[in-house]
């Protein structure tokens, strides 16, 4: 599709959004909680005994932990969600965090240190597919007998990509998406100062200029101490046609997985290293990037960021609609990456869902409760929404926060509950018509996943594999965050304690994994 055309029929969407979404209400005062939720009153009571062929007898507590940061009414949500559990499963939950702060190694650190737990969120970025082949969940087939609704409602193509050597190790997340990367700028300042619509490198850049000289209070791209994703992972899927965020600085196209090389060390990834620095001494973000706490999406919805570098259409209408509840003049505008590359791939499966790990104490009633998550419109829509007349309201069928981030305790799918999103239940606001428009656009280039289902078996390299992963970030995030003055000589410190903590034998075996996973797919 000539990507003229396709600029200008998601602009067209674009503006709709933003004239939908400035029809708004302005903000209004969030309504208190009723220490009595009406939820409640629904559910039968259970004296003991069995529902779907669990033994419910015994009371039992469930440990349910999520990514994230927890919303302000997250008490009152589970308070409201144990008075269901309680009576229907005589169980009840205690909702748990991990922060995004560092949540790869705290992420780590609860699955290695026996601590009890029952439900955990799990998605090919958090390395599913790696944790269930060391054994660090159960399996479910055995299991989901007893949750007949849940083993239902997944289709059985889902379960399959959701196996691991032949074993189902997680809930596969239903709802269909694209969580591919894009470009957000806001809009209102492109057309202020006649600034070119990001949709490519060059023109992201151009956007950018224009920013640092016509608003210089307001940071041109948000990156954030996620550089590695925030920065070179988008940098090399919009550019260089990576598959996914491959470890260890390894690359690999769409079109040629089997050609697969190391950027790291490279005359491409010194030169994207060089651009990055010229940005930073362009003053296009922080130099204090590595060290913020904020995040990326906040300062695009309070002004103080004017544009992303890779986030994807779903969120993009989150940011859109937060952004315009407190400030509805503002616009924000999206360019997909796949538009600029010319092909685009669904969502897998497995990028959201929940497993049980081994150190479940009550694998059987935590799987009943999240099929309660699931399937349940009572259960669903509380812990994806909140409390309706409180946290939100429904106009004309559509979705409508009442408040703003400011005020509201708990905004739409607050809790980061995308696993158990149940498209029969969700509820959308206005604006996000316009994604769906993108998603069709999307569908016309589309190209399958056949890339994500493979899973890696780090047994035989974890040592290395840890070293590594603190040699990035000693020596490669400054150099990302354009903290090095001379970068020539900073590859070549970094890319020698990366061969030092063991760099070519993690790639050479993850090379041969990775052509075996090829070779297996073709002979099927």
């Amino acid at each position: 599709m000539n990507a003229r055309i396709g600029v200008n029929i998601i602009w067209l969407a674009f503006a709709g959004a933003a004239m939908l979404s400035g029809c708004q209400d302005k903000e209004q005062p969030a309504a208190s909680i009723p220490a009595s939720s009406p939820v409640s009153s629904a559910a039968p009571a259970v004296t003991s005994g069995r529902e779907a062929g669990i033994d419910t007898s015994e009371h039992v507590d469930l440990q349910f932990y999520m990514l994230g940061d927890a919303p302000k009414d997250l008490p009152q949500v589970q308070e409201a969600v144990n008075r269901m559990a309680e009576a229907e499963l005589n169980a009840t939950v205690q909702f748990n965090y991990i922060a995004w702060t560092d949540y790869d190694l705290k992420y780590k650190m609860l699955l290695s240190s026996g601590e009890p737990v029952d439900l955990l969120f799990t998605a090919d970025w958090t390395q599913y597919q790696t944790y269930a082949k060391r054994g660090a969940f159960r399996a479910l087939d055995d299991l989901l007998p007893a949750a007949p609704r849940l083993q239902q409602f997944v289709p059985a193509e889902m379960w399959d990509a959701a196996r691991i050597d032949g074993k189902i190790f997680t809930v596969p997340s239903t709802y269909q998406e694209y969580v591919t990367g894009g470009f957000v700028w806001r809009e209102d300042l492109r057309e202020k100062y006649n600034l070119p619509k990001p949709v490519d490198i060059p023109t992201f850049e151009a956007y950018l200029k224009g920013i640092k000289k016509n608003e210089p209070d307001i940071q041109p791209v948000a990156i954030g101490d996620k550089i590695q994703d925030a920065l070179a992972f988008s940098y090399l899927d919009v550019s260089r046609d990576s598959i996914g965020s491959m470890p260890y600085g390894m690359l690999a196209t769409y079109d040629h997985p089997e050609a697969i090389k190391s950027y790291w060390g490279s005359p491409e990834q010194l030169a994207d290293l060089k651009l990055f620095k010229r940005w930073a001494d362009q003053g296009y973000f922080s130099n204090n990037e590595l060290n913020t706490s904020e995040y990326n999406q906040d300062k695009i919805i309070n002004g103080t960021a004017a544009a992303m570098f890779g986030d994807n259409p779903t969120r993009y209408n989150e940011m859109l609609n937060s952004m315009q509840a407190a400030h509805p003049e503002w616009e924000l505008g999206y360019y997909p990456f796949p538009m600029a590359k010319g092909y685009s791939t669904p969502v897998y499966p497995t990028h959201n869902g929940y497993a049980i790990p081994k150190t479940a104490k009550h694998p059987e009633r935590a799987l009943a409760f999240y099929e309660k998550l699931v399937t349940d419109k009572r259960y669903n829509q509380l812990t994806q929404y909140g409390f309706e007349g409180v946290n939100y309201t429904i106009e004309n069928g559509y979705y409508r926060m009442i408040g703003d981030l400011s005020t509201n305790g708990f905004p739409r799918e607050a809790m980061n509950g995308w696993a158990w999103r149940n498209p029969d239940y969700m509820l959308f606001t206005p604006s996000y018509k316009d994604v769906e428009r993108m998603f069709a656009e999307l569908d016309r280039i589309r190209r399958p996943d056949i890339y994500s289902g493979f899973a890696e078996d780090d047994s035989s390299y974890l040592a290395e594999k840890t070293a590594l992963e603190q040699v990035q970030k000693l020596y490669l995030y400054p150099l990302l965050a354009g903290l090095v003055d001379d970068v020539d000589a900073g590859v070549q410190v970094f890319m020698k304690n990366a061969k030092q903590a063991g760099l070519e034998k993690v790639q050479a075996e993850y090379k041969k994994q990775w052509l075996t996973y090829l070779q297996t797919r073709s002979s099927n």
